[in-house]
């Protein structure tokens, strides 16, 4: 039974940093293009970040909001996948989760909650 696990949520002033963790159980990351999203208040689950790895190396996509603030990063060896956040602002504040990109091959984990507030 694959299990995605996210960690690393927390509360951060704005202008703050978080570094997410998605840790893998069951099955083996590196075989997936992998991505994080997130789910605000009131509002649907939006893709944030992908990761892809491909024949000719390793390529990241962001959603234009968090372009330049965030990285999203994976460790094949340890089956996790990290989000780094910098520069957080309040509209950041969601549920972050992972799962496979672009396609959701897996049962959603918890989830992390991210809260951006001073």
């Amino acid at each position: 039974q694959v299990q995605l696990v996210e960690s690393g949520g927390g509360l951060v002033q704005p202008g703050g940093s978080l570094r997410l963790s998605c840790a893998a159980s069951g099955t083996s990351i590196s075989i997936y293009d992998m991505g994080w999203y997130r789910q605000a208040p009131g509002k649907q689950r939006e893709p944030v970040a992908s990761f892809h790895t491909g024949s000719s190396g390793s390529t990241t996509t962001y959603v234009d909001s968090v372009k330049g603030r965030f990285t999203i990063s994976r460790d094949n060896a340890v089956n996790t996948v990290y989000l780094q956040m910098d520069s957080l602002k309040p509209e950041d504040t969601a549920v972050y989760y992972c799962n496979t990109w672009p396609v959701l091959l897996y049962s959603w984990g918890q989830g992390t909650q991210v809260t951006v507030s001073s």
